[in-house]
């Protein structure tokens, strides 16, 4: 086939271009396109059901917020009294949660160790039976959050940081989507453009206390153009690319805004 006998399909697929949204957890950023489940694809078979994704952790449960209760005005004033600038120090340790993940990323632990003593920790809700598949347990807060606070002092931790973080993609088609396969002058036609960004949000709790803090790093964003074989690697490197760049920015943000001597680190 002559690459000018091309112009006019490319010409005719100006009007087939478009795009699709998508969000998802850092804990459960596989690729998916135009998935046809509902909720949570299926795990590959032979996989241990205790590392299926089960959703996310609620911040009110981590940082041991009731929502049932009423807080008088004393409770408040109570609560502002006592209430002290969460610190950390080199020689500190910390419990580590990645919300929805039964272990956190490794780039994250990699960052936050060069400044602190790291224990990994279970960010996966439990699960109560349900129909047609199990649900998120609705936890009480104060006792998961002093649950978690033992569970930090046992192990000799200052400090519990929990963090969440969702990635946003868009994908738009090129005009060349339906000719991506078509080979001109021994290359391939990209045909999508994938804009992805990523945020996370950061909890840090003082085990002793139960003071907390939170902070969000600046999103980040990337853009790839790629091609139909190769949509799914593309993804996954737009992915690894965005949790690096906000995981190094979190622990740069974690000791510049809650050490006293940010230099000693």
């Amino acid at each position: 086939m002559k690459t000018y006998n091309l112009y006019p399909l490319l010409l005719t697929c100006l009007l087939l271009a478009g795009c699709a949204k998508m969000s998802r957890s850092i804990s459960h950023s596989d690729y998916r396109k135009d998935h046809p489940y509902c909720g949570y694809p299926p795990a590959a078979p032979g996989s241990d059901p205790a590392f299926n994704y089960r959703g996310e952790l609620i911040e009110f449960d981590v940082l041991g917020l009731t929502r049932e209760d009423i807080p008088s005005e004393a409770n408040i004033r109570g609560a502002l009294d006592n209430s002290n600038r969460i610190k950390v120090s080199p020689d500190s340790s910390n419990l580590l949660i990645q919300s929805g993940a039964m272990f956190p990323d490794g780039p994250i632990v990699t960052e936050l160790s060069k400044h602190f003593r790291v224990v990994p920790f279970s960010g996966v809700p439990p699960l109560r039976p349900g129909w047609p598949a199990p649900q998120t347990e609705s936890l009480d807060a104060e006792s998961y959050s002093k649950s978690l606070r033992l569970a930090a002092a046992r192990g000799g931790n200052d400090i519990i940081v929990c963090y969440w973080g969702i990635l946003e993609s868009e994908s738009e088609n090129l005009p060349t989507k339906t000719v991506s396969w078509v080979p001109v002058l021994n290359w391939i036609v990209p045909d999508e453009t994938q804009h992805m960004r990523i945020r996370l949000k950061v909890a840090i709790i003082d085990v002793r206390t139960g003071n907390w803090a939170l902070f969000s790093p600046q999103p980040f964003d990337d853009d790839r153009i790629s091609t139909s074989p190769r949509h799914g690697a593309v993804d996954q490197r737009q992915v690894e690319r965005l949790k690096r760049e906000a995981y190094e920015a979190s622990a740069r943000s974690l000791v510049t805004i809650y050490s006293d001597a940010p230099d000693a680190f």
